[in-house]
């Protein structure tokens, strides 16, 4: 790198995953969506990343932020979550793994660059979490995170309702990824879902395609 550098090479950047990530609370669960576009400064670095990381059977957590440190902080706490579940021998509840990664998170003071949104189910209902790089969480019935955030946030402000069906869900989802593709140069590729309930999940890998380009 000091060889490059002298030569008047900038050096390599961290992997960034720019970004479009939300969930939303629906009537019999919370649904995950995630774009699939990582980016190393202004070069399109992956272009099927995978941003909705598993935690437990009943939960999984979507991350923005730099892409090795929400990989190894989701594995991290899963492995917790894992053990905690053999300890008890029960469902671990989801504000259990919200506190695991915000005390993780807390304790890094934001060095850990890693946004999180948090979905699952458990004995008391459908959860929805927030996480902030520097440890604060936020408790929400629909939530968006990264740089595509604010696009995906004007569709949810604009159309989310409470007991929405698994189909409005999965639409109202699509169309705020595809607002953060379509309004974020951070934001691109395909559109992942995860759409948990009790007792059962789908991980559609990929559900669509929002811009797909011509030949």
């Amino acid at each position: 790198n000091a060889f490059l550098a002298k030569a008047g090479f900038p050096a390599p950047t961290a992997t960034k995953t720019g970004t479009t990530i939300v969930g939303i609370v629906y009537k019999d669960g919370v649904i995950l969506g995630a774009d699939t576009r990582a980016t190393e400064d202004t070069i399109v670095s992956d272009k099927n990343c995978s941003k909705i990381h598993f935690l437990a059977k009943n939960m999984y957590c979507c991350g923005a932020g730099t892409a090795a440190d929400t990989e190894k902080t989701t594995l991290t706490i899963s492995s917790q979550l894992e053990l905690h579940r053999l300890n008890t021998g029960r469902v671990v509840p989801v504000a259990t793994a919200n506190r695991m990664l915000k005390q993780m998170l807390f304790r890094y003071q934001g060095y850990i660059g890693a946004a999180l949104v948090l979905g699952g189910v458990d004995s008391l209902g459908p959860h929805l979490y927030c996480i902030y790089p520097h440890g604060s969480t936020d408790k929400l019935p629909y939530a968006t995170m990264g740089s595509g955030s604010l696009a995906a946030m004007a569709v949810f402000e604009s159309r989310w309702k409470t007991n929405m069906s698994e189909d409005e869900g999965k639409k109202l989802v699509r169309d705020a990824i595809a607002a953060g593709i379509f309004n974020d140069l951070g934001s691109g590729s395909n559109i992942d879902l995860c759409v948990i309930r009790s007792g059962s999940v789908d991980y559609l890998r990929p559900y669509d395609q929002a811009n797909v380009k011509g030949t």
